[in-house]
């Protein structure tokens, strides 16, 4: 049932990409990934476990982050 940290954030990440990817908002692959693993990386030092939860608030984070396009 429990996952290992490492773990966590790889499902996170990937749940989180995949969702940006399918909705065509991934612009830059580095720098969409190293926001995804950095925002989830600080989410789960904060204690939060629940990966949902980690991909969701990662994808928040990207779309009020990102550069707007003009």
């Amino acid at each position: 049932m429990s996952e290992s940290v490492h773990i966590l954030v790889e499902n996170a990440v990937q749940i989180a990409w995949e969702f940006l990817e399918r909705s065509g908002e991934v612009t830059d692959g580095y720098e969409t990934s190293q926001f995804l693993v950095a925002t989830i990386g600080e989410m789960v030092v904060a204690g939060e476990r629940r990966k949902i939860m980690l991909a969701n608030r990662a994808i928040d984070a990207y779309r009020k982050n990102r550069p707007q396009a003009a």
